[in-house]
């Protein structure tokens, strides 16, 4: 598919003749938040606590299949060593809490004039530790301690994470179907483009494209970067216009069952100039040079490094110094789009299989120009494989 030609009702004409019917991959079963509760629990008993709470948000959704999102009422998931699993929930979103249930558990309510702070401190009564959420916030915490000082309250990450970070078959089959839809969007918005289209017009498409292939909500996120407007990470204000010769730098995604896509695809409209050339070239191999070095038994911070050493060889950097790459080479990737661990220094997490990542050492040019080259890729037990093709060429974006 080429840039330019071709008009978003084509395309969006298009999308919605294909037929999608037995493509998409099964949500999340029953079974699997059971595994994982279950695995809950023995991390909880290596790390010597006997309670553990999950407040409202991705890991909820993890662990239960409840899509609620964080607000001041408390929400949550209660694991009681030796005890059936329980929800916590306002009384009067009792209803609406049992049509989301994917698990079986007790029920704890509070209403709205009671401290559901108390409620919980009575509901671990008899255990001397509760793991708490790391995302919980921290008006909760200080309640707990006014309420109960003598309840050992510890940070629950080592559970949460032992349990999220490494993707089982079912998680891997539904980021890769998200990942698909986005980037046949991807190519889909590069058929739209003429001179003078607004990035607000891209962006309208995208997020109707994405609708029309069956994503949760449409477009996560969308940022349509033209010109100058590429060399800041994430945009600035306003609606730019395109013209002929601008970088063009799309970085969209969408949630199939509350897992995440999110790819980036930089080129030119037009004729690329022997800079846009260079220096598209050196993001591409620094990418590659990510992969390659994204093995199990590596730490994530290995993977940083190595894009960063191919950046050096060609005078950009070091370190985060501009032009360059101001930000970390990736991140992790699931339930939330933006998790841990991340592929930065300092991280020296373990690679493992069933780990998930963006690849996107993005080169900044400073008044000119940016260039990110964002694809995902997963740990394998003999390397990194890739959850879609990067880009081969500037001139040839999708292949």
């Amino acid at each position: 598919m080429s840039i330019g030609g071709s008009t978003a009702e084509a395309e969006l004409a298009s999308l919605a003749a294909i037929d999608r019917s037995g493509q998409r991959p099964p949500a999340i079963q029953p079974a699997e938040h059971a595994a994982r509760i279950e695995k809950a629990h023995r991390l909880m008993e290596e790390m010597g606590a006997g309670t553990l709470l999950i407040s409202a948000g991705a890991s909820l959704r993890y662990f239960t299949g409840v899509p609620w999102g964080a607000t001041e009422r408390l929400v949550a998931l209660l694991l009681r060593r030796g005890r059936r699993p329980a929800m916590i929930c306002p009384a009067f979103e009792l209803g609406s809490l049992k049509e989301v249930m994917a698990i079986d558990a007790d029920i704890l309510l509070w209403e709205e004039d009671e401290c559901p702070a108390e409620l919980l401190v009575s509901a671990v009564a008899g255990y001397e530790t509760l793991a708490l959420d790391p995302a919980a916030p921290f008006l909760l915490f200080s309640r707990l301690r006014a309420i109960s000082p003598a309840l050992k309250v510890v940070d629950a990450t080592p559970v949460v994470d032992g349990c999220r970070t490494r993707k089982s078959a079912t998680e891997l089959a539904l980021l890769s179907y998200a990942k698909g839809l986005t980037l046949d969007i991807h190519r889909r918005a590069a058929a739209i483009l003429r001179a003078g289209i607004r990035a607000s017009a891209v962006k309208r498409f995208i997020d109707q494209a994405h609708r029309a292939v069956g994503a949760d909500n449409g477009s996560t996120f969308c940022a349509v970067q033209f010109g100058v407007a590429s060399s800041f990470p994430h945009g600035i204000p306003g609606d730019q216009e395109l013209a002929e010769g601008d970088i063009v730098l799309i970085d969209t995604g969408c949630q199939i069952d509350g897992y995440h896509s999110d790819i980036t695809r930089t080129y030119v409209f037009g004729e690329p100039t022997a800079e846009q050339r260079r220096i598209w070239a050196i993001e591409h191999e620094a990418q590659a040079a990510a992969f390659a070095a994204a093995r199990p038994g590596q730490t994530c911070e290995s993977v940083d490094n190595a894009a960063r050493a191919v950046l050096e060889r060609y005078g950009l950097g070091p370190d985060y110094k501009l032009p360059g790459l101001p930000h970390r080479t990736g991140h992790g990737i699931g339930l939330q789009i933006h998790e841990g661990p991340y592929l930065v220094r300092g991280d020296k997490t373990i690679l493992a299989p069933g780990m998930c990542f963006s690849n996107e050492p993005m080169i900044v040019m400073p008044g000119a120009f940016g260039i990110r080259l964002e694809d995902h890729m997963y740990i394998t037990e003999d390397g990194a494989a890739w959850f879609t093709e990067p880009s081969p060429s500037i001139e040839r974006p999708f292949g």
